[in-house]
């Protein structure tokens, strides 16, 4: 489907490449070293045969493909990782004390301003901080590009005001997951039992409740995976990151197919690994699950 999107971009691969002055000759010629004058089947398939076997071709740009999306891989996900960092522990902590005072002032402050922030796209969170924490206070570098060689906590300076975007549009989904699954949780015959038995609180939260109610919360922050890693294109745009979003953005409009199929290939095997893996946990968690598998 990203093949044939693709192709409906207007203009030339080779035009693009050697710019607006060159001669038709040229053009001609570097389309046919590239192969994009061959049957759209022919390079589909000269593409997805070199996939099979570990070979995602090369770009328009004489490099190959697998050394274009390394890096802004591996950028995305230290971004992706230190949100992670900061939104799951604190949204959990936030639906857990949420729930734990539900209907009360705490409650709908947690709930109503998560949601609140995750109705603000991130960008306007970026400018917001930007203009704040950047131009206003100095606190933190304008850019998410940190300079090469740098420490990991200089990493982390520069990429927080990014990462703390994301904390705010992810925030409240994750928090309102969780706070659902511990009221049904609280609820629950067994969290009664483990009360009537006299257990302290703190015991029934922490091996009852939080056990089970995080169940759900587990296939939601599964899915923001897939996201952080390739659909942060407008905040590695506004912090000039270079990230594996901006690269797909860059490389749709300099009509670089192969980066664009390979890199959003990629980002479908993090997702689907990071759903592999909630699915595990989820098993793991849940023995219910693991008996009904059995059976």
């Amino acid at each position: 489907m990203i093949f044939l999107a693709a192709q409906v971009l207007p203009g030339d691969v080779a035009r693009r490449v050697l710019g607006p002055f060159a001669d038709q000759a040229s053009v001609d010629a570097l389309n046919h070293r590239l192969g994009t004058d061959r049957p759209l089947i022919v390079q589909y398939w000269d593409w997805i045969s070199g996939v099979l076997t570990g070979d995602l071709g090369e770009s328009t740009k004489n490099r190959p493909v697998s050394e274009v999306l390394l890096d802004p891989l591996v950028a995305s996900a230290k971004l992706a990782l230190l949100a992670f960092i900061i939104v799951v522990p604190l949204a959990i902590a936030g639906g857990v004390f949420a729930a734990m005072h539900e209907g009360g002032f705490r409650d709908r402050l947690i709930s109503v301003g998560g949601l609140s922030a995750t109705a603000i796209p991130e960008f306007v969170w970026a400018v917001i901080f930007l203009l704040i924490f950047a131009l206003g206070l100095g606190l933190f570098p304008t850019t998410a590009q940190f300079p090469d060689g740098s420490s990991v906590f200089t990493q982390i300076k520069y990429l927080l005001l990014p990462s703390l975007c994301l904390v705010c549009t992810l925030f409240g989904y994750i928090a309102r997951m969780a706070r659902a699954g511990t009221i049904e949780a609280l609820e629950a015959d067994y969290t009664r039992t483990a009360v009537l038995k006299g257990l302290p609180q703190r015991t029934v939260i922490v091996r009852h409740v939080l056990r089970n109610s995080l169940l759900p919360t587990i296939a939601v922050v599964a899915t923001q995976a897939g996201y952080l890693m390739g659909g942060l294109v407008i905040i590695e745009v506004i912090f000039n990151y270079q990230g594996i979003g901006l690269t797909l953005a860059r490389a749709a409009t300099q009509k670089d197919i192969p980066v664009l199929q390979s890199g959003v290939l990629l980002v479908g095997i993090v997702y689907l690994v990071a759903t592999l893996i909630a699915d595990i946990l989820y098993s793991v968690l849940n023995p219910r699950v693991r008996l009904g598998a059995a059976e």
